[in-house]
Formats: C-alpha cells, sequence, structure tokens
C-alpha cells in the first residue's frame, strides 16, 4: 500500500514538472537578450584552419591520430563551401583554431587574423566509449555538431551595436 502511495507522489511530481516545463522555458527566453555575433565573423570571406592539436592522452583513444581533429575539420570546413580556406594565416580573414582536449571535448576558437583576439568558442562534448568503433562514431558526430553550430552562428543577422 506504502509503494502505490509512493508511486503516485513521483506521478504528481512528475505531472507537475511538466506542466511547469513550457513556462519555465518561456522566463528563460524572455530573459537577457542575445548579444550580437561580431560582424567580422559574418563578412568575412577567407578563413585559416589552424590545428591546435589534441590532448596526449587522447592519441590512442580511439582517434585515428593526433592530427584526426584537423584532418576531419578541415574536410568538413571544404566540403561545405561558404569560406575560402587560406594556406596562410597572413591571407586570411579568421583563424579557424581546432582542439581536441582531455575532456573529451572538440573545441573551435574562431580568431581574428589581424589582431589575435578570440571573437567566439565553440565546443561539443565528444561521447564516451568504451570500444573504439562507438569512439569514432562519437566523435564524427560530435564534429558534425560543432559544423552546425559554426554553421548557424555564421548566418545569423548581424545586431547593431550603439556606440553610445
Amino acid at each position: 500500500m506504502l509503494r502505490i502511495i509512493r508511486l503516485g507522489m513521483y506521478g504528481i511530481v512528475l505531472a507537475i514538472a511538466l506542466a511547469a516545463a513550457p513556462a519555465m522555458q518561456a522566463q528563460q527566453s524572455r530573459g537577457t537578450p542575445a548579444a550580437p555575433v561580431p560582424p567580422r565573423i559574418l563578412t568575412s570571406q577567407r578563413v585559416f584552419v589552424s590545428n591546435a592539436g589534441m590532448d596526449a592522452s587522447l592519441i590512442f583513444n580511439g582517434v585515428s591520430g593526433p592530427d584526426e581533429p584537423y584532418n576531419q575539420f578541415y574536410a568538413a570546413m571544404k566540403n561545405w563551401g561558404r569560406y575560402e580556406l587560406a594556406a596562410d594565416p597572413s591571407d586570411a580573414d579568421l583563424v579557424f583554431e581546432i582542439h581536441y582536449d582531455s575532456y573529451d571535448q572538440l573545441q573551435l576558437s574562431i580568431l581574428d587574423a589581424k589582431t589575435h583576439f578570440t571573437l567566439w568558442h565553440l565546443m561539443q562534448l565528444v561521447g564516451a566509449a568504451n570500444l573504439k568503433s562507438t569512439k569514432e562514431r562519437n566523435f564524427t558526430q560530435a564534429m558534425a555538431n560543432l559544423m552546425d553550430d559554426l554553421k548557424k552562428l555564421t548566418t545569423q543577422p548581424s545586431v547593431p551595436t550603439s556606440d553610445k
């Protein structure tokens, strides 16, 4: 009998949480307005892809080699065709620096090629796995997600900022 009461209570709590979820999302969306994307990201034509490598602990952790993040990202950028890929950073408007860290995160830093300031940073978690084939699949999916995030970022409308 006590078990039935507990299950009923869990059901009520779950129902309340589900009912409140849309209201909580509405509150969050009415919060802080989105800050503008730096115009240089939206208007640049040429990028240099920089290989920031990967942490040594990941080399034998289901990724083909230390240049695999760079190779996959470079290929994805080339296939996308949004930016012209520069052979030298001095010929580019932006530098896209790809790095795979020991926390199983693919990280992309977007830097202004002239000032060297970081304009934006994107990150995707690579799912944990026990099998090499699963790790490779997770890595490929994280790279695809990172590219999707980059595409969304670069297609946002530019929001004018006030100099006042």
